[in-house]
Order: structure tokens, then sequence, then C-alpha cells
């Protein structure tokens, strides 16, 4: 089920100095939790885990977690990262079992835009509305991403949630069965409407001026 594979102890002392002393001799604290095991408190080699934070489908794919002559299938969860420095702080794995749906957050990839007529022929741009979706679904059947086919967008339109394609078992989170949220649109630029906008008023400054000579004439001849 997963091919991600990292390795981790448990670790005895607990709190801020500790972490602090890990982090010094380049190792992470981390948390375990989930499921019928206890809770334990963790250590993982930074370096590693820096690595493995690089590839995308490490955040959304299920995870084999080696301590101590044991394997466990586990979800990144979260992790905390320094303030300015490319230093993981903390991070946390929660176990999963097959038979139980998990919730999770995928990325979505994006296909084709350049072939959308509102690219291709209108000239507009793409517009990822959401980078991610959160979904539900068994460990077995969690994907790595969802792809997203843009090839039918016109310039104005939007791709919504209900249009998209998942895998099988897999079902999208929404937080109202009623809302069918956009993922991608397309727009014309500013630049260019800024540009039409700006020859519009033009043309009504020069047509303007004409109305009111006519106007300042027709007073004078009167008088």
């Amino acid at each position: 089920m997963a091919n991600i594979k990292i390795s981790a102890v448990s670790r005895e002392i607990q709190g801020r100095g500790a972490s602090r002393r890990l982090r010094k001799i380049g190792l992470i604290p981390g948390i375990l939790y989930g499921g019928v095991e206890p809770t334990i408190q963790i250590e993982l080699e930074h370096k590693m885990l820096l690595m493995r934070l690089g590839n995308e489908s490490f955040q959304s794919s299920i995870i084999t977690l080696e301590m101590e002559g044991k394997e466990e299938e586990v979800l990144l969860r979260d992790y905390q990262m320094h303030p300015w420095k490319k230093q993981v702080l903390h991070v946390d794995f929660q176990r999963v079992s097959a038979d139980k749906l998990i919730n999770m957050n995928v990325p979505l990839h994006f296909i084709n835009e350049e072939l959308a007529p509102g690219v291709k022929i209108g000239g507009g741009i793409v517009n990822h509305v959401l980078t991610e979706l959160a979904i539900q679904c068994l460990p077995s059947k969690l994907p790595k991403y969802i792809e997203v086919d843009l090839s039918g967008l016109e310039v104005g339109q939007s791709l919504h949630l209900s249009e998209l394609t998942l895998p099988d078992g897999v079902e999208a989170v929404v937080t109202q069965k009623s809302e069918d949220t956009a993922v991608a649109n397309v727009q014309v630029p500013r630049a260019i409407v800024e540009e039409v906008v700006s020859g519009d008023e033009a043309e009504a400054v020069v047509d303007g001026p004409e109305e009111d000579s006519d106007s300042e004439n027709t007073k004078e001849g009167d008088s």
C-alpha cells in the first residue's frame, strides 16, 4: 500500500530544552498518534525529513514508518518550520487503518491549459482558484494528486468541483452539500482590459467636444 519509508525512534525525554538539544545534533522531535495504540513521542533525522518534505507526494501519501523493528502505516498530518531558517522544528504523524476512511488534502495537477480555447484563441490566462482538494477515501485508494483537465475552458468560464473526475472510491469533502466551488477559470489579462477601457474613454473625449461645439455655435447664432 505504501512506497515511501522513513525511520524514527521513540524518545523518553520531553520538553523545550530536550527538543532544542535534539535539533542541535541534527534530529527532529515529533509525535505519533491515532489508532488503538497510545500516542508516543518520536525523533527523526532532520536531513532525511527535510529532503522528504521537498517531495510533493510525501505530504499526500501513505508512509511506512519504521521504528524499533516495527512498521506502521501513517500520514503526515503537520509540521512546523523555523521562521527564516531551512529547518524543521516539529512533525506530527497519524496512524491509519486499512478499513477506516481518512480525510486528506491532495494537490491538484492542471493539464492542457495551453489547449483551452480561452487561452489559445481568446488570449486569456488561467487562474487556479484551488491548488489542493480535501478528499475522503480508504488508505488504499489515496491518490498522490488529482488531475484537472482545462482543455475545454472558454474566456470567462470556470471549471467547478462537480466537473472533476475523481478516482474510484474517492469523494470530495465540502462544507455544504450545495457548494460547487470553482476550481479554475480563464480571465482576460488586466492589462488588456485596461487598454480597452482606456481606448473607449479616449473615444468619448474626442466625441464630447464636438457636441459641445455645436451647442455653442447654436447659442451664438441665436444671439
